[in-house]
């Protein structure tokens, strides 16, 4: 069966969709089952042995009643217990098997999804979404299944108990059931909407937890902590408000349906001693009778308790297949991408992260194999966006890219980027040790002689030496116990051992000091030697010795040549070389020098 599920299908069509997880797991489920129709029977023979209790041991005195009685009920509950036991563990079992496998289902859709997904979503409200949404849909898998499953056979074992006994005391109960059926559907649609609200509610906890913690050290030093507890409380009250309007719902509805249950059990005790059926049933009969009525309350109650429960997981459900049933990343080229130089050319590219707001305008230049061309100009200009596209981690709208006179979109996506390293500011580490954070994707089993080599040349050997573990030494979470230098050498050591023939630096020394910038250029210059690279400059003394160098302003090339050929037009260029850095937002001096490609 499908799991694909468009957005706007019923709820049943998705409690439908969810239960298809059930299905690799239908011999423990028919296990499970069997075990809760014991159960179910258990209750049923109890309620039962009431008659030959009192009619056999009480009132005929029969010395078999008296024997038999006792031993049963020592077998009914040594069974009962037994089955509860089997029915829960292998219900638990399957639930936390289905938390597995969606969880797994929803981080590697993470790990396909389209940038854009990532822009548009919160880092909290994705985890969230892995741990607590998915925790709900356990419950509609294994909790919610087994109440539904055994409570259901408990209440239709009794109620045959009752009509075998008397059909004329049965229909009090058996015209309970519209009522009862009418609640559950009112208060199912508020649990629903309560549970959606629950769900973004921790997802948005969650994202104001993130950012304090990863943001501390801002936080502390700008004076936050007042704001950063604001909007935590904010969120908590409204998750607190939430899950209290759910509870206030489900302690609600529950003694509504005991309620008539009650009066249907007044109205019954009422006939049944007022004459009317007194010479149509013994006293183990009633006994018997009433016994199975009382023995309803507890699955009726749970049956109306649960659906709060299956609402939430349904809730969870569509938030979950939301993510599992968008598009991934367009992975449409057939070509494999296999060469050991590339010359990269951009001709007429517009893109825009926005509908109607161009990030970058019908931009073109080249830059030949083994080149290195550097981009400079002020904030938003569109310099990272071209960093961006280059690996496609965003399609463009107009123009092309192209490698080796082929455009990137016609290449596979894994032979692409194979072709591709970058080196940002921002550098990731994980909190893995050094070797597996420059040994990281497919780089992994190198050994460890070759990420030596590739560390000496990113003059970042030295360091890693004196660390505790040396090469397995754990460096914290995104780096956090080395310093910016540091980072930014494995980054480059990590560049050097994949050895693609396409470099892309990203503002890769701005924000370090002048000792630490020092020991990265040297790093940097053995790794661009006879790469095609594209270095996006933010320090304009960094990208002195580029073959060309493209200036942008707002999207667009405004000038392009050597570092000598810019600073003689006087234009552009120059007053950001006069200012000894980039300008963010400055009118475009026209020069005499060409924006256009050289050919």
């Amino acid at each position: 069966m499908s799991n694909s599920v468009s957005g706007s299908t019923s709820a049943f069509a998705i409690y439908r969709r969810l239960l298809t997880y059930v299905g690799p797991h239908r011999w423990h489920l028919a296990a499970a089952v069997l075990a809760m129709a014991v159960y179910a029977s258990c209750s049923t023979a109890f309620a039962a042995l009431m008659k030959p209790m009192l009619d056999g041991s009480f009132v005929n005195r029969d010395t078999s009643a008296i024997t038999f009685v006792p031993l049963m009920i020592i077998v009914i509950f040594i069974c009962r217990g037994a089955s509860g036991f089997f029915s829960i563990y292998l219900m638990s079992l399957i639930g936390w098997s289905v938390v597995k496998r969606i969880r797994q289902q929803l981080f590697d859709k993470y790990l396909d999804l389209p940038t854009a997904q990532f822009d548009r979503s919160s880092s909290g409200e994705m985890i969230s979404r892995v741990t607590f949404n998915v925790q709900n849909i356990a419950t509609v898998a294994a909790d919610s299944l087994t109440i539904l499953v055994r409570d259901t056979l408990t209440i239709f074992g009794l109620l045959c108990l009752m009509l075998y006994h008397s059909w004329k005391l049965s229909l009090g109960i058996l015209v309970l059931g519209p009522l009862v059926a009418l609640i559950i559907h009112f208060v199912s649609g508020r649990f629903r909407r309560l549970s959606r609200g629950i769900q973004d509610s921790m997802g948005q906890v969650a994202s104001v937890i993130e950012e304090a913690v990863e943001g501390q050290r801002l936080v502390k030093v700008f004076g936050g902590r007042d704001y950063e507890r604001e909007q935590f409380d904010l969120v908590n009250e409204r998750n607190r408000n939430l899950n209290l309007k759910e509870t206030m719902t489900r302690a609600a509805s529950a003694p509504v349906v005991q309620f008539l249950v009650a009066v249907a059990l007044a109205i019954i005790v009422y006939l049944a001693s007022s004459g009317t059926l007194v010479g149509e049933i013994t006293v183990g009969v009633f006994m018997s009778f009433i016994t199975a009525m009382m023995m309803l309350f507890a699955p009726l109650k749970q049956l109306t308790m649960v659906n709060a429960k299956i609402q939430a997981g349904i809730a969870a459900g569509e938030n979950v297949f939301a993510i599992l049933d968008s598009e991934s990343e367009r992975d449409t080229g057939e070509h494999v991408l296999e060469s050991d130089t590339v010359e990269l050319k951009l001709h007429d590219v517009s893109f825009s992260y926005l509908p109607d707001k161009l990030v970058l305008k019908q931009l073109s230049f080249k830059v030949a194999a083994g080149e290195t061309v550097a981009l400079v100009g002020g904030s938003g200009s569109g310099k990272s966006t071209i960093a961006n596209l280059l690996p496609r981690l965003y399609d463009i709208k107009e123009g092309s890219i192209t490698l080796n006179g082929q455009d990137t979109r016609e290449y596979t996506l894994d032979s692409l980027r194979r072709h591709i390293s970058y080196v940002g500011q921002d550098v990731t580490l994980f909190n893995d040790t050094v070797l597996a954070n420059i040994a990281y994707g497919q780089m992994r089993g190198t050994s460890l002689e070759k990420v030596k080599a590739a560390c000496r040349i990113a003059h970042a050997n030295d360091f890693i030496e004196k660390l505790s573990e040396g090469y397995y030494t754990v460096v914290g979470e995104n780096g956090v116990m080395l310093s910016g230098g540091q980072r930014q050498r494995l980054a480059i050591a990590r560049a050097i051992l994949k050895d693609a023939p396409l470099l892309v630096l990203d503002e890769a020394t701005s924000a370090l000091d002048t000792e630490s910038e020092r020991k990265v250029q040297q790093g940097l210059a053995e790794l661009m030697r006879g790469r095609t690279t594209v270095v996006i400059a933010h320090r304009l003394s960094t990208i002195e010795n580029a073959d060309r160098i493209v200036v942008m302003d707002e999207g667009q090339i405004v000038e392009m040549g050597t570092h000598q050929q810019l600073l003689q037009a006087n234009g552009y260029y120059s007053f950001l070389q006069g200012r000894g850095d980039q300008a963010t937002e400055l009118p475009v001096q026209q020069s005499g020098l060409s924006a256009q490609q050289p050919t």
